[in-house]
């Protein structure tokens, strides 16, 4: 038996350490280590409530907006506000623009180079003048043959990569255009919410912005362009890869439960949101069930009061705990390690009859062969997040459409901030189910907690030694050279960490 740490695993959000046992080049066993402390929930304690959105974006940078809508969506629900419904719309658009620029970034810049070797670039001998350009900048970095040790392509390691130019450049020509589609997401974000990341207009009731036809049509525009990217380039490259790679439908399975809180308010759907609520266990569709959810910290380092729901336990840092290896908690729901993300809104929408979602995934299981249990893998996890890219650029045209314009037209209750409240937001960030909940006492901050969804992906082992979701993924990873870990790494990216987020 080998026992091997990729530390730092890089291409993802943040610091994770993942350790592996690998036994006749099989994984038998897995670590997942966040490897730092921040205390957002220490530092809101004493603040005042309003504070409370504009902190907790600091969480990260990359997903601010999810804290943000979490964070005023638990003091809509403390303070007992009725959205109306230019706020929720405009606060669509917000939130829209960020999960664009999020899956097209970590589908391009950050899991592509898993698939296709950007170190072809140095080769590179055709006639596309950003490709032609960046094949001369690696070239100036590192003149070596193939340009392997050229950064930003470090580590690379030796795989089977798409290497065929009719296939491979495409994608290629793609990884670089999206470095500019992924900015029209921020500017979306920014033109509504006044700047990305940290938006300032996301309040309790709604939003600051009043909107105009300016604002509204500038934003369409870019909308517009992401649209054509998806329809054109994203879907054309996700198919390139799953027929490329069709044994990864097959890799990084995890237990098949999944868990979503909903996303987006919407009053066309049932249910009220775009993406509706719902769990998926032992193959069975179940309500959401808020009360279901607890913390187990035994290997996590915190010395706390395990097993209870959130606001209910002390943070109290333990760096020294005996046998934990994490600052991430493992949240469980029902007592089980569940998986939360595109895959999940996918899988649990599917099976609620969802009208956009299931006409999509039929029609991507047709083109591949794949079925829906294959959602639960490492491909499916990318196909997941790639068509929803579509799903939401595709109905962010409707929420943009309902948006009214007129001084007459509110765009944010009225309220005060009461003595004595507790409050619960759940919205999806791109990368799953994230919950804020917050206790007011004398008008300030007595508790706040965040679960978010690294946290339940990348959990250590809970208080019955079960993995976490992402560790038993990398149970049965089949490794062709456990000293270039290509394998576990395309397990690990596949659900898109952002320990960021997770050691909050």
């Amino acid at each position: 038996m080998a026992t091997k740490t990729i530390d730092p695993l890089t291409r993802i959000e943040g610091h994770l350490a993942v350790k592996v046992d690998v036994d006749d080049n099989v994984v038998s066993d897995a670590w997942s280590a966040g490897e730092m402390f921040r205390g957002f929930e220490l530092i809101m304690r004493g603040r005042d409530p309003m504070d409370a959105q504009q902190i907790t974006q600091r969480i990260c940078g990359l997903c601010p907006v999810s804290h943000g809508v979490a964070s005023i969506y638990a003091q809509d629900d403390a303070y007992g506000l009725e959205v109306p419904g230019n706020g929720w719309r405009l606060r669509n658009l917000v939130q829209a623009g960020n999960y664009l620029q999020d899956h097209i970034s970590h589908f391009y810049l950050l899991s592509a180079p898993d698939f296709v070797d950007l170190a072809r670039l140095g080769a590179y001998e055709g006639d596309d003048p950003k490709l032609s350009m960046l094949r001369d900048w690696l070239r100036s970095q590192d003149p070596s043959p193939g340009l392997i040790q050229a950064a930003p392509l470090l580590p690379r390691y030796d795989a089977d990569y798409l290497s065929e130019p009719e296939f491979a450049d495409p994608v290629l020509r793609h990884y670089v255009t999206a470095f500019d589609i992924r900015i029209l997401g921020h500017k979306m974000t920014a033109l509504i919410a006044g700047k990305q990341p940290h938006t300032p207009a996301l309040v309790p009731g709604g939003i600051t912005l009043r909107p105009d036809v300016k604002i509204l049509t500038a934003y369409a525009t870019m909308l517009d362009k992401i649209r054509r990217f998806v329809d054109t380039a994203m879907i054309e490259d996700l198919l390139t890869i799953a027929r490329r790679f069709p044994q990864q439908f097959n890799e990084g399975r995890s237990y098949g439960d999944y868990l979503v809180f909903g996303a987006f308010i919407d009053d066309e759907v049932t249910g009220g949101r775009y993406f509706p609520a719902g769990a998926w266990i032992d193959g069975r569709l179940e309500p959401l069930d808020l009360g279901a959810i607890t913390e187990d910290l035994r290997f996590s380092m915190f010395d706390s009061t395990s097993g209870l729901a959130p606001l209910q336990s002390d943070l109290s840092p333990a760096p020294d705990k005996d046998g934990a290896y994490s600052w991430i908690k493992a949240p469980r729901y029902l007592g089980r390690p569940m998986e939360v993300g595109p895959n999940a809104r996918l899988v649990v929408g599917y099976h609620q009859g969802h009208p956009d979602i299931k006409r999509l995934v039929d029609w991507f299981m047709g083109e591949t062969g794949m079925h829906l249990d294959q959602f639960n893998s490492s491909l499916g996890r990318h196909a997941a997040r790639v068509l929803e890219t579509k799903l939401i650029a595709d109905r962010t045209v409707n929420w943009l459409r309902g948006v009214r314009l007129g001084a007459a037209e509110p765009v944010c209750a009225r309220f005060d901030v009461p003595r004595e409240a507790v409050g619960v937001g759940l919205t999806e960030a791109p990368r799953g189910a994230l919950g804020h909940w917050l206790e007011i006492r004398g008008h300030k901050v007595h508790r706040y907690e965040c679960v978010v969804p690294t946290t339940w992906n990348c959990s250590p082992r809970d208080d019955q030694g079960r993995r976490g979701p992402m560790e038993q993924a990398l149970i049965d990873t089949w490794m062709a050279d456990p000293d270039q870990p290509i394998e576990a790494a395309r397990v690990v990216r596949a659900y898109d960490p952002c320990l960021a987020c997770s050691v909050h």
